[in-house]
């Protein structure tokens, strides 16, 4: 089964260029949410938030998280892009696709930088953003093969 896109947010497992990657697709979702761009409209990032009141405000919540991960490693991300919009609001992921997201990057990061593997993702259960919250379910439907 191949993922779609983008998935639950795990920037502290996430090697260098994932999250540089991460931080450029949630810069264009904010840009998108905000009306100052037409395309990507369908992308992937923002299918999962869709259902979200406060769009602009979920995603931007989503950039702060990503640039503190990137502070913390000493990356140099421009946090003037970010809208000053926040919220509490969480996405309830189902346990299987936190499963199948929690694989597809372990398989990544094992083939990519196996050093990182090993120390990251040695874990049984790793620390999810707090912009969701994990609930029993199966993969999300939009996956590839669901």
């Amino acid at each position: 089964m191949r993922r779609c896109g983008p998935g639950v947010s795990l920037p502290k497992y996430l090697e260098a260029d994932g999250l540089a990657a991460r931080w450029r697709e949630a810069l264009l979702a904010q840009a998108v949410l905000r009306g100052e761009t037409e395309g990507h409209r369908r992308h992937p990032q923002l299918v999962r938030i869709r259902h979200q009141i406060e769009l602009v405000s979920f995603i931007t919540t989503y950039l702060q998280h990503v640039s503190s991960e990137a502070v913390i490693r000493g990356y140099r991300f421009d946090g003037s892009k970010i809208s000053p919009d926040r919220t509490d609001l969480q996405i309830e992921v189902p346990t299987g696709q936190f499963e199948i997201e929690w694989l597809h990057l372990a398989h990544r990061l094992r083939k990519r930088i196996p050093e990182r593997y090993a120390i990251q993702l040695a874990t049984a259960v790793p620390t999810l953003d707090p912009l969701f919250q994990v609930l029993p379910g199966d993969v999300a439907s939009r996956e590839r093969g669901a």
